[in-house]
């Protein structure tokens, strides 16, 4: 029998304080991406699952950092599912001044909405709830992003 030997372990942050420690957003990946003038840095995917109350506890920190850019620019939230409303994002302690909500109108997909909000560059962030988008629906976004020095974020609730 060998003897007992102490290994040292790194002190850990609480979850979402190491996330938000680091450049990126929490949970948030790059996805990859092929084609010509893409930078898989202006588009990110969550993915959400489990109980609603639950996804909705996740995502509210992000969404609270987001909203607390120093940027003079709107953090955009586009076709969020009916659970995000004006009450809830102020329970989550969301700066509502800095936010806005847009949902497609007539024939407009929330695809193009997400396209044009990113292109105008009056956002920095603009989330959107588009589900499991394609390789082409994610260019898309990307280069949108690019126009308007902005990110996209793409929330996936399953």
């Amino acid at each position: 029998m060998q003897p007992f030997t102490h290994v040292q372990h790194q002190v850990q942050l609480p979850l979402f304080e190491a996330f938000l420690a680091q450049p990126m957003l929490p949970g948030l990946k790059a996805v990859e991406q092929t084609g010509k003038n893409s930078d898989p840095a202006l588009f990110s995917e969550l993915s959400l699952r489990g109980a609603p109350e639950h996804c909705h506890s996740l995502l509210a920190p992000v969404l609270r950092e987001l909203s607390e850019d120093a940027q003079a620019r709107w953090l955009t939230l586009i076709a969020p599912p009916a659970s995000v409303t004006q009450a809830w994002l102020r329970d989550a302690g969301l700066n509502r001044e800095r936010i806005l909500l847009l949902q497609p109108r007539g024939n407009q997909s929330a695809l193009q909405l997400a396209c044009e909000a990113l292109r105008l560059g009056r956002s920095h962030t603009v989330v959107s709830w588009l589900g499991g988008i394609n390789a082409n629906a994610r260019l898309q976004l990307q280069r949108a992003a690019s126009t308007g020095n902005a990110q996209s974020l793409n929330i996936r609730l399953g």
